[in-house]
Order: C-alpha cells, then structure tokens, then sequence
C-alpha cells in the first residue's frame, strides 16, 4: 500500500533495522501511556452494560503522538481470562512489526493479567485524526478511543481557533462474549442493532432490547440508572473556527449526521489525509473512517437575532441539536448530541473546562440547567436517506500524493461481499470475502511468527495464488500473496444472497497503510467507464472506504449473487508486512468477512532483523510480554 511520506517511512525502515536493540522494560523504563482493560458493569446511557473499559470509561483518553517520534504504550490485559490486543487504527506499523495488534496475523494476543508495550512511530504526513481499539472478537464495541497525531512542525495546513472530537460509539443490548457466541453459533442469534448511538461516551435513553430486535434473552433497562443519561454537550464560543475531528468507533451501524442550523461543514482531512476544502451540509460515516472539518460559529449578533426569532431558550447558553441517523439497517433510528454556545467567557470559566474542551466535550453535570432531558419531539434536521453518492469523485489531496496511472497496474484482484448460508441450515450464516472467511482459528500460529520462525517456507505462493480459479489467494495458507512493487487494483463486488438479511453495506478496512479510493458505482465495474471518471481527478487516500447495497431494502428481491454495487482501490506494495484487509462491521468480522495478505517475501518483511532480537514475539505469553512478577525484555525499533 502506498503510505505518505514514502522517502521517510523507508528511511525510517532502515535505520529502525540498523538501531533495532534488545531493552529490559523494568522500573526504569517509563511509558508514554499506560492503558489498562478492565471488565465491569458500568451505566451507559441510562442502562447498565457488563463491558470492557480502558482506564475505566468508554471511550478510552485520547492519545496525542506527533510525526516522527517515537511513543511507548502499555497496555495491560487486566481481564480475568479473556485476551487482548490493541491496533492502532489507520497507522502504519511496518517499522514495528509487533505494533499492528491483529491476533493470529501479526502478533500472539495479551494474555489475561499480562501487559505489552507498543512501540508507535507515526511518519511524516500521517498527521491527522486516528482511534485505538480492541482487536478481539466484539471488544472493538468499547475497547477503543481517540488517537491524534500532530504535524511534526506543529503547524497544521488550515487555520482554525480549537479542536472537538466526536467520537462515535454504540450501546448494544447483550455482552461482548455473548454477541460473539451468538454470532458464531451454528444457530445465529442476533445480538440487536444498536440501542444508542454515542457520542464521547453519551446519550439519552435509547431503544430496549425488544426495539433493537435483539435475541432473546436480552437484558432489561435498569430503573435505577439516572446518570450520565444526556447527550454530549459540545461547548463552543461565538464567532470562532473548530476543527472537528469525527471518529468511526463503531461497531455496527453506518451514520449520516449534520448540525442544527449550521449547514456549511467544511471538509478538510480524511482517514488522517488532508484534503482539498469541500463544503457539505451532512456528514456520512461508518465504523473506522474519520472525517476532519472545519466549522465556523455564529457571531453574539447572529445569536441574538435567533434569540429575538423566539428560536432559542436560554440567553446564556445557546443550544443547537446534533443529529446522528442510522443507515441501511433493519431499524433506522436517530439520536443527538448538542452544540452548546456559551457566552461566559470569563478566565474562572475558561479554566475550569480546558482540559473539557481540548477533548471536545465536558461534563455535563455543570450544565444541566441548559441542557434538554431529552430529544427533541420532531427532528429538526432533515438529512436524504440515500447517500450512496456523497462526495464520490469530490475528495482530493491537499498536496499531490503519488497517483499512479492505470497502465503501471500489474493486476486486479476481485473480493466478492457476500452471506453464505448452510442448505441445510439456514440459519447458519457467515458473511465471506469470495466465498471464503478468515478468523483467529484459521492460524495456530500469527502468520508473521512463522514468518520469523521459518523464513521463505512460511511465505504464501505467489503462483499459485495469481491463477485464476484462486483471484489471488494461497488456498493452502488461505492468505493473499503479493509482491514487493506490484501495483494492483482491488475490486470489491457486493452480492446478495436473495434472503432477507442476506445483503449488507461493508465499510473496508486496509492494515499497514493506504490506497487510493477509486471511487464506487451500482451495478458490475466497468474499468474503462470508472477511468473516464478519474481523468483529470486525483483520487485521496483512504485506509477504510464503503462498498454500498445501492438499494434500501433486504435484498430479497436482488438477483442471487449478482453485482449491486463495487468500490475499486489502488494498491502499491510498498510496505511489507502481514496486513489483513477486513469489512469494519465488527458482526461481520466475526462472522468470517476477513482477510490476511503476506506482502512481500521473508527477508523484505523481517528486514533481516536476527532470530535473537525477536525471540520473544514468538511465543504466546513470551518474554517480550510482561506481569506483575516480570519485567519484559522488548525490542526497540528507534533510538529515541
């Protein structure tokens, strides 16, 4: 995949070889973060979830790097059991190779009551908006939080005042082990749509298990729960320019959200790549994609008009409604946040919410009096339902970022989406990429560990892969084989099974990098049309994109395994590595729709690093994972 900042990232790759040094993490080693996984029953938007948290809460804190330098986090797998990895959505890790935190492809999982550090180095030109997230089974759903990377100069290409994040999250009926056991049983049960939408962590009362079309036995609203149950206030100034950073964390649900009177949201970064400026008045966003703008409020003038309109409530704090709506689901519901102007501006006030507002929301507690107890009777917003168009062939790259033409392409590679269902049990389903599903079982050992252990023999074939009747994959290793250099093109076709449930929008997600976007369509890919579209356009890089159904409704009624709609990528295989290459709905993730690609050859992915600096990566529960009785000896990549 083709990551920004090239000539960096392989000098980076290079001197991380030459530097690459055994270090024992003891009491003198101190982290940068320190992230510890717990479990507990917690109140989440007016019920109470057994759940996964980091350091307590959903989300987990912010974490804030900056481009090229080095940052330490410990994450500690403070479980009883269960087992944990952390990957750092949308950043590159080759440098690192441990870094990834993809169980069974790059690195044997956190063992309960065991800890491990990760080494993060974000290259040049991958400043931009990020999250963290579990990548075990349905953890994702609250095992995750913000990531921010900083611009190495500390000075970003637009002008804005202050920063707010929106990070999005879901609140599902049953626990993580529970929807996973469900969505892996022979006999499917559904584990429900989400019941809330979250923002920063908050929200009003949503919808019951019942609502949700959960499976039964679903767990009940808890009565006693009162707080938090309001939305997040998001605290802005009059007459100021933010930039919002929108985060994906989601684990089901595709979103479409806009802000109440406020109808010029200028985009500015995508999936953590700057952007032309592109005006929208809506934003659509599914798990793992983020999407940076740039929003200027009101001025004192243009409020105190609204508040002479007999439009707004309270004269010292001005509140507009964010509204979130789901999208291409069995249930479409609609929840909120808030924009919160306040015009108390004295330093007492100011002080009190920095810390508040340097991560986009507070607590709400202080402003109860100014907050809704609930959502608005009618929505005030209204957002078009069908937005499998918005923005296609409208997003460019602030800065030219390599795009290259058609004919260096070496090969396509075709990725069927679909749901297979048993013949003699329908209601045994996984969701396939090419009639095929990947999950952690499929490997005893992560394919990067046997890479370490056993060189050129553990290496996916290249020949056999390239045939025809395989579309690119090893079916002995059941992984995706691709050499250093190649340029290829991914197309991903949508099917429908022709059953109700049986077809889906997948937003896709690329590890270790890039590609650039080549834009969507209904119906089959046609090469030479989609090309016509990209003269004179310079599609952006993205590292998760949306393949969409093209109808609203189940697909019972669409052709059986016909194409109703495709996304295409470009892929460069300039960052070697094991990456996997997944739909981002968690659901379907467990139900199989994942797939692991070996790009490269065993000397270009271990970057000839000795079999002694690593040893400790290889087993599960090794040395270069630590508890509370052993301090782990951890391979360091960077000098700094």
């Amino acid at each position: 995949m083709h990551v920004r900042g090239l000539l960096w990232t392989l000098l980076a790759c290079v001197s991380g070889t030459l530097a690459a040094h055994l270090t024992r993490h003891d009491e003198s080693f101190s982290p940068d973060y320190i992230l510890r996984v717990t479990e507990d029953t917690v109140p989440i938007a007016c019920r109470t979830r057994y759940s996964a948290l980091v350091n307590g809460s959903i989300p987990g804190p912010t974490l804030y790097l900056r481009e090229n330098q080095t940052t330490w986090v410990r994450v500690y797998n403070d479980m009883l059991s269960n087992n944990l990895t952390i990957h750092w959505h949308g950043l590159t890790a080759s440098a690192a190779p441990w870094a990834d935190g993809t169980p069974s492809a790059s690195q044997w999982p956190i063992k309960a009551q065991h800890f491990f550090d990760y080494e993060l180095r974000p290259s040049i030109g991958e400043t931009g908006s990020y999250f963290y997230h579990s990548h075990v089974g349905f953890q994702a759903s609250t095992v995750t939080g913000p990531l921010i990377v900083a611009e190495a100069d500390g000075r970003p290409p637009y002008e804005y005042d202050e920063e707010r994040i929106l990070f999005l999250s879901e609140l599902f009926n049953v626990t993580d082990e529970t929807a996973t056991e469900w969505l892996t049983d022979p006999d499917l049960k559904w584990p429900g749509e989400a019941e809330a939408i979250l923002v920063n962590g908050q929200g009003y009362r949503g919808l019951n298990g019942s609502e949700a079309e959960a499976s039964s036995p679903y767990g009940a609203w808890d009565p006693t729960v009162e707080e938090p149950c309001s939305a997040a206030v998001i605290e802005v100034e009059p007459d100021r320019t933010y930039r919002f950073r929108a985060i994906g964390g989601v684990a089901l649900s595709l979103l479409a959200f806009a802000v109440e009177d406020h109808n010029e949201l200028q985009m500015i970064s995508i999936d953590g790549a700057y952007t032309q400026p592109a005006s929208t008045a809506w934003i659509e966003i599914a798990g793992g994609q983020r999407y940076d703008f740039l929003l200027k409020t009101k001025s004192v003038a243009e409020l105190e008009s609204l508040r002479q309109q007999q439009r707004l409530k309270n004269a010292t704090a001005t509140n507009f409604w964010i509204q979130f709506e789901t999208r291409y689901r069995a249930i479409n519901s609609t929840f909120y946040a808030i924009l919160s102007y306040n015009s108390d501006t004295s330093s007492n006030k100011s002080n009190q919410h920095q810390t508040e507002r340097s991560q986009g929301h507070r607590d709400n507690s202080t402003i109860y009096t100014t907050v809704d107890s609930g959502p608005p009777a009618q929505k005030p917003i209204h957002i078009p339902y069908a937005l499998q168009n918005w923005m296609e062939y409208t997003f460019e790259p602030l800065e030219a970022n390599g795009f290259p033409p058609s004919d260096q392409v070496t090969r396509e590679v075709y990725i069927t989406a679909a749901q297979i269902v048993s013949p003699t049990n329908l209601e045994n389903k996984h969701w396939t990429m090419s009639n095929r599903t990947w999950d952690e079982a499929d490997a005893t050992v992560p394919y990067l560990v046997d890479i370490y252990a056993h060189g050129e023999d553990a290496i996916p074939d290249y020949e056999v892969a390239v045939q025809p009747r395989n579309g690119g994959r090893d079916p002995a290793q059941n992984v995706y084989a691709a050499k250093a250099g190649e340029l290829i093109d991914i197309i991903f076709v949508n099917q429908a099974n022709g059953l109700a449930g049986g077809f889906d929008a997948h937003p896709f997600h690329i590890h270790g990098g890039h590609v650039w976007d080549l834009g969507s369509g209904p119906g089959a890919y046609n090469a030479t049309a989609n090309e016509a579209k990209l003269r004179g356009y310079n599609p952006v890089l993205r590292d998760t994109s949306l393949l969409y159904k093209y109808t609203n409704g189940d697909g019972s009624s669409a052709g059986n395994f016909t194409s109703q709609g495709w996304r295409a990528w470009r892929l460069k295989v300039d960052n070697t590595g094991v990456w996997m290459i997944h739909c981002h709905n968690i659901f379907h993730m467990i139900m199989g729709m994942q797939t692991v690609w070996v790009m490269g050859n065993a000397s270009e992915i271990t970057r000839k690093v000795e079999p002694a600096l690593v040893e400790g990566y290889l087993t599960f529960g090794g040395n270069a994972y630590g508890n509370a009785t052993y301090d782990p000896l951890v391979t360091h990549y960077f000098d700094d």
